[in-house]
C-alpha cells in the first residue's frame, strides 16, 4: 500500500536527516490522517488512489507556488518548492507520455463521434474515465483541445 510506502520513506528521511523530505513527507502524511478520518466518518476506508489524489492536490499547490514565487522574484523559495515537487511525484504511479494520451484520445474522439471543440466536454468525460491516475486533467484537456480543433480546421 502507498501509505506504507510513505512511512517507510518518511523513517529512512528522519534516520538520513534528509529534512526536506522529512518535512514533505510529514505533511503528507498529516493530510493523510485528515483524509482517513473524515472517511471513516463516512463509514469507508482510504484507498490508494484517494492518497494519489491527495498528492496531486499537493503537487498543484507546489506548482502554483512555484510560479508566484518566480514572478515575486524569490528564486531560492521557487527552487525549494521543485524540489518538494519531484519528491511528491515520485509517489505518483507511472504517468503516460503525451503520445500514448493522443492515441487514447483520437479513440475516444472517434468512439463519442466528437467534431469540434464544442464536443471537449464529452471527450472530457470519457477520457477521465479511462487516464484517471495516469495522465493529468490539464495534459489531456490541451492535447484533446488541439485534436479537436485540427479536426474541426480539416473539416471547415
Amino acid at each position: 500500500m502507498l501509505l506504507e510506502k510513505i512511512n517507510r520513506d518518511y523513517i529512512e528521511a528522519k534516520k538520513a536527516r534528509d529534512t526536506l523530505r522529512e518535512s514533505v513527507l510529514n505533511l503528507l502524511k498529516s493530510n493523510i490522517k485528515y483524509k482517513e478520518i473524515e472517511a471513516k466518518g463516512k463509514g469507508r476506508t482510504l484507498e490508494d488512489s484517494d492518497i494519489i489524489e491527495l498528492i496531486k492536490q499537493e503537487i498543484k499547490r507546489r506548482r502554483e507556488s512555484i510560479e508566484l514565487y518566480k514572478h515575486g522574484g524569490r528564486l531560492e523559495l521557487a527552487e525549494k518548492e521543485s524540489e518538494e515537487l519531484k519528491i511528491l511525484q515520485g509517489y505518483l504511479p507511472e504517468q503516460l507520455s503525451e503520445e500514448d494520451i493522443r492515441a487514447t484520445l483520437q479513440r475516444i474522439i472517434k468512439d463519442v463521434g466528437a467534431v469540434n471543440v464544442k464536443d471537449l466536454g464529452r471527450v472530457m468525460k470519457e477520457a477521465m474515465k479511462d487516464l484517471k491516475g495516469k495522465a493529468e486533467g490539464e495534459t489531456v484537456r490541451r492535447i484533446a483541445e488541439e485534436i479537436l480543433r485540427e479536426k474541426e480546421g480539416g473539416n471547415g
